[in-house]
């Protein structure tokens, strides 16, 4: 018995794990989830952002895109990746208070952490946590997906 649960214990350890790589073209990129505001890009690299687990994903903003104040249910570790991203804290968009972060630049929005975020100049984030990825805003009229649906 212990002959075979020592071979079995070799067996698995011998079978690599199975690594996910993405080069920049492969990465596949769709429009922004409804829970964002109109003309982001969005891409899932690992995971499901809306199931319990491990997820990265990224998302491509114009210059000027803008996401209101808004929290969410779990840690959002971002990273990014190029342009220049502000992000601030808070129910409003008090401007005076925002950090800067360029290419490399990193900040975890804590849980439930009321803030917002501008991108100046064509800006892509890289977001990872784990999910579900969730988003609600501070006032509801800013969330996209209550706006009345257009003819």
């Amino acid at each position: 018995m212990r002959i075979t649960a020592a071979l079995l214990l070799c067996c698995v350890a011998a079978v690599p794990a199975v690594a996910q790589i993405h080069s920049e073209a492969a990465v596949k990129w769709g429009p922004g989830p409804a829970f964002l505001p109109a003309h982001a890009r969005f891409a899932v690299l690992q995971g499901d952002p809306g199931q319990s687990g491990v997820y990265t994903i990224r998302l491509r903003f114009p210059a000027g895109y803008v996401i209101k104040p808004h929290f969410h249910p779990t840690d959002e570790e971002v990273t990014v990746l190029s342009g220049i991203f502000l992000v601030g804290m808070g129910d409003s968009m008090n401007m005076r208070g925002t950090q800067r972060l360029t290419a490399g630049g990193f900040i975890t929005a804590p849980k439930d952490a009321h803030h917002f975020a501008v991108a100046r100049g064509a800006t892509i984030i890289q977001i990872h946590g784990e999910g579900p990825f969730a988003i609600t805003y501070v006032k509801a009229a800013d969330d996209p997906r209550s706006a009345p649906a257009k003819p």
